[in-house]
Formats: C-alpha cells, structure tokens, sequence
C-alpha cells in the first residue's frame, strides 16, 4: 500500500500511486466540507463482489448546511464490456480493439468523484472528480493504453459573479502552474460538456473538464491532479461560509428545485461517467447516483420573470462567460 508520502514515488506503479492520491483526498475534502456542518459523513466501504474491487462511499445528508452531500472513491478492476468501453473513453485513439471473443478488455480504473447539494437557495452545488483508468493485454498483463480525467464545476440557483470567477481563478491557478494552456481548454471543454441539449443551456456556470489524457508523462499529470484537488476547497468552502445564511423565499426555494431538476435530467441523461458505471458488471447503484439531490421539481413550461434574478442566471446559462 503506496502512503501519501510515496504518492510522487517513481519506485510505484502510477495506479497505485493514484489511489493513494484519491484516499487522501477523500478524507481531507470530507473533513473541509463537514466543517461547515453540524453532522458528520457516514462511511460506507463496499466490495464489487466477484468483479474485482471496491471503493468508499462517504454521504452527508440533512445537516444544516448541507442537504445531500456525497465524496465517494472506486478502485475496480477486471473485464470490461464493449458497451462500457464505448462510454469510458471520448477519444478512443489509443484504445486498442479487444482480441477476446466477446469484444471485452482487461481494465483498471481509480477515481474520486463528489457532489455536494447545499439547503440554501444561494448557497451553489458543486461537483467535481478526478479518475485514471488503465487498458491492459489479458495474456501479458502489459499496460496497452492509460489516461487520466476530471474536472470541478459550480451549479448555481441564483448568480453571484464574484463567486463564479472565485471558483475559476482558483483552478486557473492551480493548472497554470504546471501550463497555462490547460485552463482556456478546459473551461470551454467544461462549457461544453455539460450542455443540455434538450434545454439549450449549461448545467451550471462551469469550471473545468478533461478527459483522455496522456499527452504529458504520467508522473507530471499525477501533479496536475494533485494540484487540482488541492484547489477545490479554497475554491468552494469560503463561497459556503458566504452564502450559507442568506436569508431566502418560498418562490427562491422554488427555483432552487427545479434548478436541481435540470442538474437530475443532465446526470441521468447526458452525463457520461453515470452511464460508463450502470454498464459496468458488479457496479455499486447507491455510489453512481449519489449526485442526485435529495429534493428536485419540474415544472411545466416554465420560464422566469423578465429582468429578475432567475432571468440573470439562465442567460449566463445559454451563453457562458469567461470569468476569469
């Protein structure tokens, strides 16, 4: 077992290394959001029975800052079947065809994913998650194909541009230290994966997102994660600690709810990583659909009063901005 201390040890194979990452990480992103609480997440260690693997799911619910708030962890392994693969990889040039008789490949993957759905109206939900997957050959064990993905997005109900370029520039920063080409590619990558079709409009404000990617040394994306996730609490806590307490309305907690519907019609639709993991055998349902709120509404054909506070956010929502 890699300690965090050897998590930048060559000497270790970088999956192990990146399971390090992902347990440390889940243990201090989980004492960070709890701070603002006055309950505690529940811990729930599971196993992917004959499948392979495992993980930790660790859910906040009915605090008082926080209504539902999931940090969840997998590290499964084994066979993979042609409809998972097809959902695992956006770019499959380095995905080589399976030689087993039913189409399915040897694979590897770790990933710390989070959703974090906070009571008040003005209070954002965030999201974000980092994941290394690993193809290998089922006669040699070698090593085919590997890459990294992630990213961490802002869901607002109601817009305080002051907390969109916050949660921006901290990722700015936290990529740009290592390129400072990686940032303007993932925003717009964010932007424009978690588009809903059907509504014409973004699931939230954005943020980043990335996927497939090798075209640096593992050891150096190792770091970017790394530095990624050092970014998410100082991006996010002191937006709650700030909005937390806000005072707010029937019709704001209205909008709230049907703000969370879209966030539900993205994941259960859209959203690739929730249809990779419902395709996946031995897959663990209670940890793939702890992004969903607790709480969501759809009303019908409904649209905000012109010039109000709704209005503002669903504009930004049909033509994202660049905050920062």
């Amino acid at each position: 077992m890699v300690t965090p201390e050897q998590i930048h040890d060559k000497n270790f194979p970088i999956r192990e290394r990146m399971e390090a990452l992902i347990r440390l990480k889940q243990q201090q992103i989980t004492q960070g959001i709890a701070s603002l609480d006055t309950v505690e997440f529940h811990t729930d260690s599971w196993v992917r029975g004959d499948n392979g693997g495992g993980g930790q799911t660790m859910v906040l619910q009915n605090g008082t800052t926080f209504e539902k708030g999931g940090v969840n962890i997998s590290v499964v392994h084994g066979k993979l079947p042609p409809q998972a693969i097809t959902r695992m990889k956006a770019d499959h040039r380095n995905l080589k065809t399976s030689t087993e008789g039913d189409g399915s490949v040897n694979f590897f993957a770790c990933g710390l994913s989070l959703v974090i759905h906070p009571h008040n109206p003005h209070a954002p939900t965030t999201h974000a998650n980092y994941r290394y997957f690993e193809i290998t050959d089922p006669k040699t064990n070698e090593i085919e194909s590997w890459w990294f993905g992630g990213g961490a997005d802002l869901t607002p109900s109601y817009l305080y541009e002051e907390d969109a370029k916050h949660f921006h520039q901290a990722h700015k920063d936290a990529l740009d230290k290592y390129d400072a080409e990686l940032y303007p590619k993932y925003k717009q990558w964010c932007d424009e994966y978690f588009f809903i079709k059907h509504r014409n409009e973004t699931r939230g404000i954005g943020g980043i997102f990335f996927d497939d990617f090798d075209s640096k040394p593992a050891d150096e994306i190792l770091y970017i994660i790394e530095s990624c996730f050092d970014a998410f609490l100082p991006s996010y806590l002191p937006i709650i600690a700030k909005r937390k307490d806000t005072p707010f309305t029937d019709h704001q907690r209205n909008w709230q709810q049907i703000r969370r519907g879209r966030y539900v019609e993205f994941n259960l639709v859209l959203d690739r990583g929730t249809q990779f993991g419902l395709q996946t055998p031995g897959s663990r349902v209670e940890s793939i659909l702890m992004s969903l709120p607790a709480t969501a509404s759809w009303a019908y054909d409904h649209h905000p009063e012109p010039g109000s506070e709704e209005e503002k956010l669903v504009k930004v929502l049909t033509k994202p901005v660049e905050w920062v």
